[in-house]
Protein backbone atom coordinates (compact mmCIF):
# COMPACT_ATOMS: atom_id res chain seq x y z
CA UNK A 1 0.00 0.00 0.00
CA UNK A 2 1.34 3.71 -1.05
CA UNK A 3 0.37 6.35 0.81
CA UNK A 4 0.49 9.62 -0.89
CA UNK A 5 -0.04 12.68 0.61
CA UNK A 6 0.16 16.63 -0.28
CA UNK A 7 3.79 18.14 -0.24
CA UNK A 8 2.86 19.63 3.23
CA UNK A 9 1.96 16.88 4.99
CA UNK A 10 4.78 14.94 3.32
CA UNK A 11 7.08 17.34 4.54
CA UNK A 12 5.39 16.75 8.38
CA UNK A 13 5.49 13.30 7.85
CA UNK A 14 9.14 13.61 6.97
CA UNK A 15 9.73 15.50 10.10
CA UNK A 16 7.99 13.34 12.37
CA UNK A 17 9.62 10.40 11.12
CA UNK A 18 13.14 11.78 11.60
CA UNK A 19 12.18 12.93 15.19
CA UNK A 20 10.82 9.44 16.26
CA UNK A 21 13.79 7.14 14.66
CA UNK A 22 16.26 10.25 16.67
CA UNK A 23 14.11 9.49 20.00
CA UNK A 24 13.68 5.94 19.84
CA UNK A 25 17.33 5.56 18.97
CA UNK A 26 18.59 7.36 21.78
CA UNK A 27 15.85 5.56 24.51
CA UNK A 28 16.94 2.25 23.20
CA UNK A 29 20.52 3.40 23.74
CA UNK A 30 19.76 4.05 27.14
CA UNK A 31 18.31 0.83 27.81
CA UNK A 32 21.49 -0.82 26.55
CA UNK A 33 23.46 1.92 28.98
CA UNK A 34 21.22 0.68 31.18
CA UNK A 35 21.98 -3.57 30.47
CA UNK A 36 25.61 -3.00 30.20
CA UNK A 37 25.72 -1.65 33.57
CA UNK A 38 23.66 -3.84 35.23
CA UNK A 39 25.79 -6.74 34.06
CA UNK A 40 28.80 -4.46 35.42
CA UNK A 41 30.25 -4.18 31.32
CA UNK A 42 33.11 -1.89 31.17
CA UNK A 43 32.67 0.79 29.02
CA UNK A 44 33.55 -0.36 25.82
CA UNK A 45 30.90 -3.41 26.71
CA UNK A 46 28.23 -0.55 27.79
CA UNK A 47 28.91 1.08 24.64
CA UNK A 48 28.38 -1.94 22.45
CA UNK A 49 25.11 -3.23 23.79
CA UNK A 50 23.88 0.51 23.50
CA UNK A 51 24.83 0.40 19.76
CA UNK A 52 23.23 -2.72 19.29
CA UNK A 53 19.76 -2.21 21.33
CA UNK A 54 19.53 1.48 19.04
CA UNK A 55 20.75 -0.15 15.53
CA UNK A 56 19.83 -3.67 15.56
CA UNK A 57 16.18 -3.64 14.58
CA UNK A 58 16.71 -0.89 12.13
CA UNK A 59 19.37 -2.06 10.16
CA UNK A 60 17.86 -5.59 10.07
CA UNK A 61 14.85 -3.57 8.21
CA UNK A 62 16.80 -1.65 6.31
CA UNK A 63 18.46 -4.86 4.99
CA UNK A 64 15.04 -6.75 4.36
CA UNK A 65 13.74 -3.55 2.43
CA UNK A 66 17.11 -3.37 0.72
CA UNK A 67 17.43 0.28 1.97
CA UNK A 68 20.91 2.03 1.32
CA UNK A 69 22.56 3.47 3.03
CA UNK A 70 21.64 2.07 6.33
CA UNK A 71 19.57 4.23 8.11
CA UNK A 72 22.44 4.89 11.14
CA UNK A 73 25.00 5.58 8.34
CA UNK A 74 23.06 7.79 6.30
CA UNK A 75 22.45 9.96 9.88
CA UNK A 76 26.36 9.67 10.72
CA UNK A 77 25.85 12.17 13.62
CA UNK A 78 23.14 9.86 15.09
CA UNK A 79 26.29 7.76 16.10
CA UNK A 80 28.06 10.66 17.85
CA UNK A 81 24.70 11.53 19.91
CA UNK A 82 24.84 7.81 20.91
CA UNK A 83 28.53 7.86 21.87
CA UNK A 84 27.55 11.37 23.67
CA UNK A 85 24.36 9.60 25.84
CA UNK A 86 26.62 6.67 26.54
CA UNK A 87 29.45 9.15 28.19
CA UNK A 88 26.97 11.24 30.11
CA UNK A 89 24.94 8.30 31.34
CA UNK A 90 27.48 6.48 32.82
CA UNK A 91 29.27 9.61 34.35
CA UNK A 92 25.82 10.27 35.62
CA UNK A 93 25.08 6.78 37.09
CA UNK A 94 28.66 6.57 38.64
CA UNK A 95 28.35 10.16 40.40
CA UNK A 96 25.05 9.69 41.60
CA UNK A 97 25.94 6.10 43.07
CA UNK A 98 22.58 4.96 41.04
CA UNK A 99 22.21 1.09 41.52
CA UNK A 100 20.88 0.34 37.57
CA UNK A 101 17.77 -2.27 37.74
CA UNK A 102 15.73 -4.16 35.30
CA UNK A 103 12.88 -2.38 35.93
CA UNK A 104 14.58 0.77 35.62
CA UNK A 105 15.71 -0.49 31.92
CA UNK A 106 12.47 -1.23 30.99
CA UNK A 107 10.49 2.63 30.84
CA UNK A 108 13.20 3.67 27.97
CA UNK A 109 12.85 0.12 26.28
CA UNK A 110 9.08 0.43 26.46
CA UNK A 111 9.51 4.16 25.08
CA UNK A 112 11.84 2.66 22.13
CA UNK A 113 9.76 -0.11 21.16
CA UNK A 114 6.28 2.56 20.46
CA UNK A 115 8.69 4.69 18.46
CA UNK A 116 10.23 2.10 16.40
CA UNK A 117 7.35 0.47 16.27
CA UNK A 118 5.72 3.43 14.44
CA UNK A 119 8.95 4.19 12.36
CA UNK A 120 9.32 0.95 10.70
CA UNK A 121 5.83 0.12 10.01
CA UNK A 122 5.90 3.86 8.09
CA UNK A 123 8.93 3.34 6.37
CA UNK A 124 7.28 -0.47 5.08
CA UNK A 125 4.47 1.73 3.87
CA UNK A 126 6.44 4.45 1.98
CA UNK A 127 7.93 0.87 0.28
CA UNK A 128 4.75 0.08 -0.83
CA UNK A 129 4.85 -3.02 1.73
CA UNK A 130 1.33 -4.81 2.12
CA UNK A 131 -0.48 -3.67 5.08
CA UNK A 132 0.77 -7.46 7.28
CA UNK A 133 3.96 -7.03 5.85
CA UNK A 134 4.84 -3.29 7.09
CA UNK A 135 3.45 -4.31 10.61
CA UNK A 136 5.77 -7.26 11.05
CA UNK A 137 8.61 -5.03 9.59
CA UNK A 138 7.62 -2.46 12.45
CA UNK A 139 7.36 -5.27 15.00
CA UNK A 140 10.99 -6.38 13.32
CA UNK A 141 12.47 -2.51 13.80
CA UNK A 142 11.33 -2.55 17.39
CA UNK A 143 12.23 -6.07 18.68
CA UNK A 144 15.53 -6.67 17.29
CA UNK A 145 17.95 -4.65 19.07
CA UNK A 146 16.58 -5.48 21.90
CA UNK A 147 17.03 -8.99 21.45
CA UNK A 148 20.63 -8.69 20.37
CA UNK A 149 20.98 -6.55 23.50
CA UNK A 150 19.54 -9.35 25.53
CA UNK A 151 22.06 -11.86 23.44
CA UNK A 152 25.26 -10.09 24.51
CA UNK A 153 24.55 -9.61 28.21
CA UNK A 154 24.01 -13.11 28.65
CA UNK A 155 19.88 -13.40 29.05
CA UNK A 156 17.32 -15.22 26.92
CA UNK A 157 15.56 -12.33 24.83
CA UNK A 158 12.95 -10.74 26.90
CA UNK A 159 10.51 -10.48 24.12
CA UNK A 160 10.25 -13.96 23.92
CA UNK A 161 10.49 -15.01 27.79
CA UNK A 162 8.89 -11.81 29.74
CA UNK A 163 5.80 -13.30 29.22
CA UNK A 164 4.40 -9.80 29.82
CA UNK A 165 3.25 -8.77 26.09
CA UNK A 166 6.06 -7.27 23.96
CA UNK A 167 6.25 -8.17 20.50
CA UNK A 168 2.32 -7.90 20.69
CA UNK A 169 2.23 -4.68 21.41
CA UNK A 170 4.77 -3.94 18.88
CA UNK A 171 2.15 -6.13 16.65
CA UNK A 172 -0.72 -4.19 17.87
CA UNK A 173 0.76 -0.69 17.64
CA UNK A 174 1.74 -1.34 13.79
CA UNK A 175 -2.05 -2.12 12.80
CA UNK A 176 -3.32 1.03 14.29
CA UNK A 177 -0.76 3.21 12.39
CA UNK A 178 -2.16 1.09 9.25
CA UNK A 179 -5.67 1.55 10.46
CA UNK A 180 -5.46 5.09 10.57
CA UNK A 181 -3.88 5.79 7.49
CA UNK A 182 -6.32 3.42 5.43
CA UNK A 183 -9.46 5.45 7.31
CA UNK A 184 -7.45 9.01 5.83
CA UNK A 185 -6.30 10.22 9.25
CA UNK A 186 -3.05 12.55 8.56
CA UNK A 187 -0.10 10.40 8.32
CA UNK A 188 1.93 11.97 10.87
CA UNK A 189 -1.28 11.76 13.30
CA UNK A 190 -1.50 8.22 12.96
CA UNK A 191 2.35 8.17 13.42
CA UNK A 192 2.22 9.87 16.61
CA UNK A 193 -1.12 7.81 17.53
CA UNK A 194 0.62 4.26 17.20
CA UNK A 195 3.36 4.87 18.77
CA UNK A 196 1.67 6.30 22.03
CA UNK A 197 -0.50 3.17 21.88
CA UNK A 198 2.54 0.76 21.67
CA UNK A 199 3.95 2.36 24.42
CA UNK A 200 1.31 2.83 26.73
CA UNK A 201 0.12 -1.36 26.03
CA UNK A 202 4.44 -2.39 27.16
CA UNK A 203 3.82 0.70 30.00
CA UNK A 204 0.57 -1.32 31.27
CA UNK A 205 1.80 -4.56 30.89
CA UNK A 206 4.93 -3.74 32.78
CA UNK A 207 2.57 -2.05 35.66
CA UNK A 208 0.11 -4.30 36.05
CA UNK A 209 2.05 -7.54 34.94
CA UNK A 210 -0.05 -8.63 32.69
CA UNK A 211 0.99 -12.34 31.57
CA UNK A 212 0.78 -14.25 28.28
CA UNK A 213 0.45 -17.99 28.65
CA UNK A 214 3.37 -19.80 28.97
CA UNK A 215 4.08 -23.18 28.03
CA UNK A 216 4.48 -25.26 31.00
CA UNK A 217 4.46 -28.69 32.57
CA UNK A 218 2.12 -29.92 35.16
CA UNK A 219 3.91 -30.55 38.38
CA UNK A 220 3.22 -31.89 41.95
CA UNK A 221 1.78 -29.30 44.57
CA UNK A 222 5.05 -28.89 46.20
CA UNK A 223 6.62 -27.68 42.35
CA UNK A 224 3.98 -25.35 41.87
CA UNK A 225 4.26 -23.76 45.12
CA UNK A 226 7.90 -23.06 44.92
CA UNK A 227 7.15 -21.55 41.03
CA UNK A 228 4.59 -19.39 42.46
CA UNK A 229 7.10 -17.90 45.09
CA UNK A 230 9.76 -17.89 42.15
CA UNK A 231 7.19 -15.67 40.78
CA UNK A 232 6.32 -13.31 43.39
CA UNK A 233 10.04 -12.92 44.57
CA UNK A 234 10.59 -12.08 40.75
CA UNK A 235 7.87 -9.47 40.87
CA UNK A 236 9.07 -7.50 44.33
CA UNK A 237 12.34 -7.54 42.58
CA UNK A 238 11.41 -5.46 39.95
Amino acid sequence: MQITTPSGLTQALTQAQTAIEVVATLAFALSGVIEGARKRLDAVGICVVAGLSAFGGGTLRDILLDRRPLFWVQHANWVWALLALCAAAMLFMRTRHLEPTERAMQWPDALGLGLFTAGGTQIALDAAMPGVIAVMLGVVTAVFGGVLRDIVCNEIPRAFSDHRPYAVCAFAGGWVLVGLQRLDAAPWLALLAAALATTTLRALAVVLDWRLPAWQVAAPAAGRQAAKSGRDRERRSR
